[in-house]
């Protein structure tokens, strides 16, 4: 609940989204305390499931695709079902929504050949499965290093620039990865904070060249710093999904409007039947009824609005739909 928290574990999830892995003695000038009382509190929050800093990756960067699937069950299906998909190492995300007779989940494919066994052999087979839909996502308007958190946080702007770290300047290219590569992301996906000396240790490089790696694979756009977060601790209990249709000339700006709504924590162009979706947070059903009415009904582009309410979620990703 949002009274276990406090104003300075708010402050102090603010300070990581903006830098994930900024010191503690960093933190704590910035917040006005001692670098052990902000060591204590990240150790209180993070062994209690409140809040983890990790390693985000970027699969597009590598060529993979996303997709949205909209799979249909039988109501006694849709449980053993999504845990199935939640078993699978391509799925971020899966949820259960529209009174349980839906799931949503985030799939990863490399490959045509991936998403054609995925969407057109396995799934559609699967006993009591009634019907999938697949939505590929084509462009991310918020999401990814952009969380949350950085709308509801406390922190004031002069505090922000104290936190914000030097930019990574983009770079292109081919971007292969290796054995070790892969040992670092799977550490850092489980630890964003995770030392350079055990970074070091698990991938068999020096500090140096651990530090130089992580900055190479950020500038192109592969990895990212993401905090995963108990959400009532900002007072929001309501997740929503939206999938809206939006008239092709406006769906840029429609995206980009929706984007900026404090209530947004994922939105994305999509392909299929509605062609922008957005997975919002409210305080409650009376608070998602005003941004529906608002927010949402003032933004003309909009020809057609579903929403989905989550009624549990099986499986996350930090920052992902």
């Amino acid at each position: 609940m949002e009274s276990d928290y406090d104003e300075l574990d708010r402050r102090l999830v603010h300070a990581l989204q903006i830098d994930g892995r900024a010191p503690f003695s960093t933190i704590a000038e910035v917040l006005g305390v001692s670098d052990r009382t902000i060591a204590r509190r990240y150790a209180r929050l993070r062994s209690a499931g409140a809040v983890r800093v990790l390693g985000g990756v970027d699969p597009t960067a590598l060529g993979a695709v996303l997709w949205f699937l909209r799979v249909r069950c039988a109501p006694t299906a849709s449980l053993p079902v999504a845990e199935a998909l939640a078993r699978r190492p391509d799925t971020s995300w899966v949820s259960l929504t529209s009174g349980g007779t839906e799931i949503i989940c985030v799939v990863r494919t490399e490959s045509e050949a991936d998403s054609e066994a995925l969407l057109l052999a396995k799934l559609p087979r699967t006993p009591r499965v009634e019907g999938v839909t697949a939505h590929s996502v084509l462009h991310a308007f918020y999401g990814g290093p952009d969380n949350l958190a950085g709308k509801l946080g406390p922190l004031d702007e002069e505090e922000i620039e104290r936190l914000r770290p030097s930019p990574v300047p983009h770079r292109r290219g081919q971007l292969r990865l290796d054995d070790s590569d892969r040992k670092l992301l799977a550490l850092l996906a489980t630890d964003g904070r995770a030392g350079f000396e055990q970074l070091a240790t698990v991938t068999g490089w020096s500090p140096t060249t651990v530090r130089r790696r992580m900055t190479e694979l950020r500038a192109h756009g592969l990895l990212y710093l993401d905090i995963d977060v108990d959400w009532r601790m900002f007072g929001v209990h309501a997740r929503t999904l939206l999938w809206l249709s939006v008239a092709p000339a406006h769906l840029e700006e429609t995206g980009r409007a929706l984007a900026g709504h404090p209530e947004v924590a994922f939105a994305a162009a999509t392909t299929g039947p509605a062609n922008l979706y957005a997975s919002v947070v409210c305080t409650n059903q009376r608070e998602l009824y005003r941004y529906l009415t608002t927010r949402v009904a003032a933004l003309p582009a909009i020809t057609h609005l579903e929403t989905a309410p989550v009624i549990r979620t099986v499986k996350q990703a930090a920052n992902q739909a």
